[in-house]
């Protein structure tokens, strides 16, 4: 058996996976978020820890036997994350998230120091990133600042919590702004650059490698044997691929969580930052990736949900599985800024066309179509990037929704594929690396591809209707943009 565990935004989810490769039992703890200022985006490292007990707590009530035969664990989680601590190893301050904006500055003075920070790391210097956070708490809370004596990433501090051991992924790293991504190593420079040094940072290994292994207290606590193993893991999305299965240069997936993600593995370091494409480490040694972010892609749903005090589900039934053409309601939505391809942490969201005749279902449909169409923006910027991506899976809570999936696929003209453990993909492919840390295994053998639920084409009928309509939602931010002036 192993267990993979996923320490996302809105929540933690813990997956029992069987040596045949199937998923045995899930469990789920909630998190809560704070804003305590505009742009600002918080979270108490120590409720990932107590969800991820708690989680774990619960396998083992209802499946001890299972649990007791987990051989070995892995983690993924929500990246860029600043978790400080001091040389107690505790929280100095609550974690600086990867949907906060308030380090734009703090980016242009990193970029100003730093030169060649783009050709070292593959990407523009953004707020979501973590190193210009050090440089905002260096600014604004320099008491804290002065006592860092180290700086994880979420998952990492929840493996310190549970072996004793710091430690990171590349895929993870990767997003710092602090890593060589070519070379897989930190960069001293890059460090030097926002005031830390090498010894600010954890150790480096490869997801699929062995980082520590669990404390012998968490091991009798949940009954299992005391030499289990803690694989590296990988950052949220680099996990999804693995459980994906896309291990390959050319595989794809779009996923529809809390943010949105259109990623492509490739065989090489490939950095096109001028466009806002993202180039990391996969969590698998001698591959990398490409992304593209949405900042508020599932989340802008859940938004809708709440200002209408309404589940999602019931907002989403009356539309039935296929709508016949655009909603005549544009949204964009960047609820909380966006990066590929504005880079824009200001930016903000919108509805354009509402009348007084405008029907609920008429705005719930824009607010899928308009997470569609930022997935569009992203599709245009891969495929100039590196080539066109001819289809994609979906996963994450988004992937549910047919009608979302019908959407998405009319609107960026390429299939659409529904996938088996959709929404635990992070958590499925932390299991994997588990296994990969535990047993030494072909990533090919363990790494397979997802078995298909459902395909959904684009639909000639809507095409031309789409591609007008997108063409006028593109030009909504650069115009909203100004007035905003």
């Amino acid at each position: 058996m192993y267990l993979g565990i996923d320490i996302g935004t809105s929540g933690v989810k813990a997956v029992l996976v069987s040596e045949a490769g199937a998923v045995v039992a899930t469990a789920a703890r909630e998190l809560a978020l704070s804003h305590p200022a505009p742009l600002w985006s918080e979270q108490d490292p120590d409720a990932w820890v107590d969800a991820t007990i708690g989680a774990i707590d619960d396998l083992a009530a209802r499946q001890p036997r299972e649990v007791a035969q987990v051989r070995g664990i892995g983690l993924s989680g929500q990246m860029h994350g600043a978790t400080l601590l001091g040389e107690n190893g505790r929280p100095l301050r609550p974690a600086i998230l990867w949907n906060d904006g308030r380090s734009q500055a703090e980016c242009v003075t990193l970029e100003r120091r730093c030169p060649s920070l783009r050709t070292i790391t593959g990407n523009l210097a953004m707020p979501g990133f973590t190193a210009p956070k050090l440089l905002w708490v260096a600014r604004h809370e320099p008491e804290i600042f002065d006592r860092v004596a180290k700086v994880l990433l979420p998952k990492a501090y929840v493996r310190y919590r549970l072996t004793g051991e710091m430690v990171e992924d590349m895929s993870d790293a990767a997003g710092t702004l602090w890593l060589d991504v070519g070379l897989r190593r930190w960069s001293a420079l890059l460090l030097h650059a926002t005031g830390l040094d090498l010894h600010h940072m954890p150790r480096l290994v490869e997801g699929s490698e062995v980082s520590a292994v669990l404390a012998p207290d968490y091991a009798r606590r949940w009954g299992m044997q005391k030499d289990v193993v803690v694989a590296g893991g990988a950052g949220d999305n680099a996990a999804s691929a693995i459980g994906l299965g896309a291990i390959a240069p050319g595989d794809a997936f779009l996923s529809l969580g809390t943010s949105g993600v259109l990623f492509r593995v490739t065989d090489r370091f490939a950095p096109a930052p001028a466009s806002v494409v993202h180039a990391f480490c996969h969590a698998l040694p001698g591959l990398w990736h490409q992304m593209g972010v949405m900042l508020s892609a599932a989340a802008s749903l859940a938004w809708l949900s709440g200002v209408m005090e309404t589940p999602a589900a019931a907002l989403l039934a009356p539309l039935g599985e296929r709508v016949d053409g655009p909603s005549p309601i544009k949204f964009l939505p960047y609820l909380d800024g966006e990066r590929t391809p504005h880079n824009d942490a200001a930016a903000s969201g919108a509805f354009v066309g509402l009348r007084g005749a405008t029907g609920r279902s008429q705005i719930v449909q824009a607010v899928l179509e308009g997470v569609a169409f930022a997935a569009r923006d992203n599709l245009a910027v891969l495929s100039a990037a590196s080539g066109a991506i001819a289809e994609v899976d979906l996963v994450g809570g988004g992937s549910r929704s047919p009608l979302w999936a019908q959407i998405c696929a009319d609107v960026l003209g390429i299939p659409v594929h529904r996938v088996e453990e959709g929404e635990v993909g992070a958590a499925l492919g932390a299991a994997r690396l588990a296994r990969l840390a535990a047993t030494g295994e072909d990533p090919a053998d363990v790494c397979t591809r997802s078995r298909r639920l459902a395909s959904f084409t684009p639909r000639a009928s809507v095409a031309s209707a789409y591609d007008e309509t997108y063409r006028r939602w593109r030009a909504l931010y650069p115009a909203l943009k100004e007035s905003a002036k």
